[in-house]
Parts: C-alpha cells; sequence; structure tokens
C-alpha cells in the first residue's frame, strides 16, 4: 500500500462497522468512503512511523489478510443490475436478492456451478478456478461496493470500472434526473458456500485493515485519529462559504429579460458550478461576440443561472441544461433569474493541526474528490475546479508537487481561490467555446 505521488488529504473514521440484520448480511456506507480513498493518489503528510503490530477486529488475523487468504466456494454466476449511485441499506438488500433469484436455479432443478477458490486480501478479491487455477475474476477492494450473505450464499457487488467521461460513468438516467436518480451498472457475483458469513465478515475486515495500513503507510497512526476528536471540530466551525453571503445578498438576485431573434441562439458557454456548491447549478462561463447574452450587456462572466423561463436549473445535470437552452432558438424573449457572481470562488479552510487530513484530492491543480462533511466541504471546496491560488500565491503556473507540498503543510486558515476547471480552460484559450 506505499502511496503513489499525488495528493489525498483525507479524514475517515477508523471504525469500519458491519451490521447484521435478520439473515442479510450488508456493509455499510463507509464502503464507499474507503473506495474513495484508494480511488485517489496519496501524498506523505509526515515521516513513516514503525509499523505496530495491526489491531482489527475480525474473523481472520489482519497479517494473513495482508498476504491473501482463500476460501473454498461454488461459482453460480454473474448478473447487471441498475442501481442509484448510493441506494438505502433496504433497497441495496432487495438488490441481492434479486441477484440471487436471477442466478440460482429453482428448487428442484440442476444448478450448473463452478467450483472455485475466493482468495481476499487487503488489495484485490480474485477468484480461482479450484481445479485448474486459473483466474476467473480480479477486483481490486476498492471496486466492491457491497457485499451480503443470505444462508449459504454469498453476493458480491461491484461497480463497474469504466473509463470517466463527462457523465461520469452514469450508465442510464431519466433525462432532467437529478445525480442521485440517475441509475449505474452494478455487476453482482454469486457464491454458494458453508462459510458465506465469514466470507462476508473478512473481507469487511479487509476493509479496515487496508485503511489503517495506509494511514502508517502516510504517517499517520489510526489510534490518533478519533472519529468523535474530528467531529468536535467540525462542530466547532461555522460553514464558511462565499455563497452563504452572496446568495442572501438580494441585490447580487436579479431577474432578467434578454431579446433575441427567432431561430438565433443565446450565444453562451455554461459548465457546472461544481460538486460542493450549496446550489449546486450551471455558470456563465462564456458569451458569443454579437450574441443575445453579450449584447444585452445584462451579463457576466460567472454568473449563476437558477432558472430559465421559470424552468429551475438547481440540481440538473449539464446536459439537461444545456438542452433547455438550446430548445429557446425560436424564441424572442428569454426570463433569467441569476445570481451575479465573480468568476472565481473563495475558500476558506480551518485546519486546527496536520493531523486533520483536509478531505479533498488533487490532480494537476483540479480538485477531483471531496469527502462529505470535512473541514474542506465546509471551507467551500468544490469538485471540478482549478486552483488558481493558495494563501495569497498564485499556482496557475506551479508544479503538481509545490501544489501538493503547500497543501500538505498548511495549518490554520487556508485560503484558496479556484474557478471551475472548464471555465479556466476558456479563459486562457485552451478550448475553444461551443456556443448554444
Amino acid at each position: 500500500l506505499k502511496p503513489p505521488p499525488g495528493l489525498f488529504l483525507c479524514i475517515i473514521p477508523n471504525s469500519y462497522r458491519i451490521s447484521n440484520n435478520s439473515d442479510v448480511f450488508v456493509l455499510q456506507e463507509k464502503y464507499d468512503l474507503i473506495a474513495f480513498i484508494f480511488s485517489c493518489s496519496f501524498v506523505s503528510l509526515s515521516a513513516p512511523s514503525p509499523c505496530p503490530s495491526l489491531s482489527v477486529p475480525g474473523p481472520c488475523e489482519p497479517e494473513d489478510l495482508i498476504d491473501g487468504i482463500i476460501f473454498a466456494a461454488n461459482y453460480l454466476g454473474s448478473t447487471q443490475l441498475l442501481s442509484e449511485r448510493n441506494p438505502s441499506k433496504n433497497i441495496r438488500m432487495m438488490q441481492a436478492q434479486e441477484a440471487v433469484s436471477r442466478v440460482k436455479s429453482p428448487e428442484g432443478d440442476a444448478q450448473t456451478l463452478t467450483e472455485v477458490d475466493l482468495f481476499i486480501s487487503t488489495l484485490r478479491i480474485k477468484v480461482l478456478n479450484a481445479d485448474t487455477q486459473e483466474t476467473m475474476m480480479d477486483n481490486a477492494l476498492r471496486t466492491i461496493s457491497y457485499i451480503a450473505d443470505i444462508g449459504n450464499i454469498v453476493v458480491l457487488m461491484a461497480r463497474r470500472r469504466m473509463p470517466r467521461t463527462a457523465s461520469q460513468d452514469c450508465i442510464e438516467t431519466t433525462p432532467g434526473a437529478p445525480e442521485a436518480k440517475k441509475q449505474y451498472r452494478m455487476i453482482c457475483h454469486v457464491f454458494e458456500s458453508e462459510d458465506a458469513q465469514l466470507i462476508a465478515q473478512s473481507i469487511g475486515q479487509s476493509f479496515s485493515v487496508a485503511y489503517q495500513e495506509f494511514l502508517r503507510a502516510n504517517g499517520i497512526n489510526p489510534e490518533d485519529l478519533s472519529q468523535k476528536e474530528y467531529s468536535d471540530i467540525i462542530n466547532t466551525q461555522e460553514m464558511y462559504n462565499d455563497d452563504l453571503i452572496h446568495f442572501s445578498n438580494s441585490e447580487n438576485c436579479k431577474e432578467l429579460q434578454l431579446e433575441k431573434h427567432k431561430g438565433e441562439i443565446l450565444g453562451v458557454v455554461i459548465v457546472e458550478s461544481g460538486w460542493g456548491s450549496i446550489l449546486p447549478t450551471v455558470i456563465l462561463a462564456n458569451m458569443m461576440n454579437g450574441g443575445p447574452a453579450a449584447r444585452s450587456g445584462k451579463l457576466s462572466i460567472g454568473d449563476q443561472i437558477m432558472s430559465i423561463n421559470n424552468t429551475s436549473l438547481v440540481g440538473l445535470p449539464l446536459a439537461t441544461c444545456q438542452g433547455i437552452i438550446k430548445g429557446l432558438k425560436n424564441q424572442v424573449q428569454v426570463k433569467l433569474n441569476i445570481v451575479s457572481c465573480p468568476p472565481v470562488t473563495t475558500v476558506l479552510i480551518k485546519r486546527p493541526d496536520l493531523k486533520y487530513q483536509l478531505g479533498f484530492s488533487v490532480q494537476n491543480g483540479i480538485i477531483c474528490s471531496l469527502m462529505r462533511g470535512g473541514i474542506a466541504e465546509r471551507g467551500g471546496v468544490r469538485v471540478g475546479h482549478r486552483i488558481i491560488e493558495i494563501n495569497g500565491q498564485s499556482v496557475v503556473a506551479t508544479a503538481h508537487e509545490k501544489i501538493v507540498q503547500a497543501l500538505s503543510n498548511s495549518v490554520g486558515e487556508i485560503h484558496m481561490k479556484t474557478m471551475p476547471a472548464a471555465m479556466f480552460r476558456l479563459l486562457t484559450g485552451q478550448e475553444t467555446p461551443m456556443y448554444i
């Protein structure tokens, strides 16, 4: 678990609980957090300390999970399900049962099965043919979303690993549906084993061991990171976000009427405000010279569009908002509700000590992930934004490693200025605007 170069500044509770409800065993949402950790790149925040023996409750010796353990099982088959990104516990149970009903033959019918060795470690879960030892499946631990045992059946659920696109791996969705309602493909592997519950518990323990190994690899003693202590720090901090002040000022909220010719496009480029925004909507990133938006003289780069012709854009995907604007082509009047905003977002993170991690990841100056409830979210950090300044110093032309160092060593009040990365590329001529 030696981390590669990069940056991930996080604080995660050091307890990954398992819940057992009736005969269905389901791992909690914290699996998504640990998957989030391992999907990012990391930076060591202090010198590594000697690694004491691990103490993680579970059915296995933690050191054995680092090397890997094997359970005998029968592979019954796999199926795909469509799932929301973060379904409830009850829905997860229903999904597991649905996968079993699809794969398992009815009582009395012959069941097709393959004898397998199920290899479980802190890095991956592999399925090997018991006879030939050929690898049938190989899933990195970070891809496992949840696991359930139902009697002697184990259901292993993993998000499909695909190249990330503008749709953020969304496979199917209803037009205009909010992010939480988008559908994602889940691959479900179904196994039969007398040790079904033990297998599920061992995978849960693997996540906890992997997490502690990650902390120690970064010179952090897991015992120093009490969830209660971190929660106390969070509770003493006010939610600082420039939006709170800005959006509450009625002078910044405007209703505009724009005139245009029939068949004429509005002449704008819009980008997402970024995950972490108090009001997630779209931002005006560019205007076409001579177009209706620019001619009006009423709009500025950075303005956030709340609604168009009484249709709210808050919470809608970017593609849906673009479609609404494209649909204005044959209209001669357009009503916009906007909040006048500068193109640059102000961030203030309060970090009392280096042992409290910031809770966001950066790649080449762009914030690519953010932990919910952390000090970074409270400070106004947004996913998809390019960092422009750190504590008054421009980092636009700064190497990735130096940005990492600046953030890693910052303590107290950390002031940043950011803007949507797509807007930054437009303003600096790295991309050609596609007006709608």
